[in-house]
């Protein structure tokens, strides 16, 4: 009897995303988003982006750390021009490492356990940096603390979109990369004031608080009802829901949503499955993304913001240039978190990329017409050692830098930043998430090592307007990529976005 008043329910529900959704469905989708009370889904999702916090510290962890490795006393441990960007690349080596291993931890631990397991390396890796005793510890903890990057990179985005429903996942989406922009404000910060009563080491130790706090957490966190469901576990995946969006609301009819989903699909990618558009389709599409949003220069311009700036004779010093452009980050990705799900993604990425654009073609001229006071500066040394050469004299010119770089960031943030890794966890179908988002975290460390390491080769030979104007190409390539590739995804469930793949109706994204 259960199972004859169940069934209608089953094609009631799944009838709103298959076919054109009626006025009926509309209006009861409304009143399900209206009764939401989202302060247990908050809290979870602030849970498992404190894996993002961890990763953005790490990221910049070498910028206060080389200056005083240069400058230490004991040759087993002292930086020179050779060991200082491995020192700071490798970390993108450890971070593909981690997506790759990522292809299999979402789908047999899921993704709050595969966050979770993302501490192990994390903790072990900033222990390293800790007590290093010589250069093979501390690029080994690097690796460590990237591989734990690149497994919260892959995970965290599917975790959120999973547990989040469509009234708030893009606003939710966007705060893995506000944790990762805090995280980085969070080192500079003690990095640069804290460094006369720190020594370099305690910059490690303090890496392992976001650590320890982010497993403590999601231990009282549910996992996702969708991975739950794939592994056959109804009850703990309808617990998990209600868990999420409230015992008084009607929780019911989106998990049987859901689970029709998830019945239409066996557990396993197959080869021959590749070829089907409802697989290949989404995944080229996130893959392209995160391989875009890399060559748009913006790992490289973070990595030698400073450098940059004191090549091109800003008028500040490069150390507040960088902590301003990092509070115009922050800024940028609080916008989009806040305007995603009213003013969609594609618009956002089409400013982004439009801004980025003009950006980066401004310092590319700028570089070319206004001749720099000390050329070769960031090709023949250090990155610490180019941030502390004295100060020469400038005019207010030197501004257009500064204002090329904060506009550049503050586009990148508002759109390619963070709207890739939530596009990312949204078109990527159910049965090869896991994998896939994996797949996009190796192209997109991979990509962001290769471009890090040519990049001072380029500047040597060729001049730092060159990537300058190579970036703007590729933003030119974003703008094109995103009016002809990406779907429009505000406001649609997961279900929804898969019906449109499955089927290439846009009906179901409208």
């Amino acid at each position: 009897m259960e199972h004859s008043d169940r069934e209608p329910l089953v094609r009631r529900t799944s009838s709103s995303y298959r076919t054109f959704p009626d006025s009926t469905a509309r209006r009861l989708d409304r009143e399900y988003l209206r009764s939401l009370h989202n302060k247990r889904l908050y809290l979870a999702a602030f849970a498992a982006v404190l894996g993002n916090f961890s990763f953005g510290f790490a990221l910049v962890y070498p910028s206060p750390v080389i200056p005083a490795l240069e400058a230490h006393p004991n040759p087993a441990l002292r930086l020179d021009q050779h060991t200082a960007p491995w020192f700071g690349s490798v970390f993108t080596l450890g971070a593909a490492a981690g997506g790759l291993s990522t292809m299999l931890l979402n789908d047999c631990l899921g993704r709050k356990l595969s966050i979770m397991f993302s501490a192990l390396p994390s903790a072990l890796g900033y222990a390293l940096l800790a007590g290093a005793q010589g250069l093979w510890m501390l690029l080994l903890g690097r690796v460590l603390t990237g591989y734990a990057g690149g497994v919260t990179s892959a995970s965290i985005p599917v975790y959120i979109s999973e547990i989040s429903h469509p009234g708030v996942r893009g606003m939710l989406g966007a705060c893995p990369q506000i944790m990762a922009v805090l995280g980085s404000l969070v080192l500079y910060a003690l990095g640069k004031y804290l460094r006369l009563l720190l020594d370099w080491r305690w910059l490690a130790v303090a890496g392992e608080v976001p650590v320890l706090a982010m497993v403590l957490l999601l231990c009282f966190m549910p996992n996702s009802p969708r991975f739950l469901l794939s592994q056959g576990k109804e009850d703990e995946a309808l617990g998990s829901l209600c868990w999420l969006r409230g015992e008084d609301t009607d929780y019911a009819r989106e998990y049987e949503q859901i689970k029709d989903s998830v019945r239409k699909q066996s557990r396993r990618v197959s080869c021959a499955e590749l070829k089907d558009p409802f697989l290949y389709k989404p995944i080229l599409i996130a893959g392209a993304m995160r391989f875009l949003q890399q060559l748009s220069g913006v790992t490289c311009i973070l990595v030698y913001l400073q450098p940059i700036f004191k090549k091109t004779s800003v008028i500040l010093k490069p150390e507040y240039d960088a902590a301003l452009v990092g509070l115009v980050r922050l800024s940028s990705v609080a916008i989009a978190a806040v305007s995603m799900d009213k003013a969609g993604r594609k618009i956002l990425l089409f400013v982004s990329a439009g801004v980025m654009l003009v950006s980066n073609l401004t310092m590319g001229l700028y570089i070319h017409f206004v001749p720099a006071s000390h050329n070769g500066t960031v090709a023949n040394t250090t990155l610490a050692s180019s941030a502390n050469l004295p100060a020469e004299p400038t005019n207010y010119i030197t501004l257009i830098p500064l204002l090329a770089t904060m506009f550049f960031i503050m586009g990148y943030a508002m759109g390619w930043g963070p709207i890739t890794w939530l596009l990312m966890s949204e078109i990527l179908p159910l049965k090869a998430r896991g994998v896939a988002s994996g797949l996009c975290v190796v192209v997109s460390w991979l990509t962001a090592f290769t471009l890090t390491q040519f990049f001072l080769p380029a500047v040597n030979a060729f001049g730092l307007e060159v990537p300058f104007l190579f970036f703007a190409v590729i933003s030119a390539g974003n703008i094109l990529f995103t009016g002809c590739c990406v779907p429009e995804t505000k406001g649609r469930s997961l279900e929804q976005i898969e019906a449109f793949f499955r089927t290439g109706r846009r009906s179901f994204l409208r």
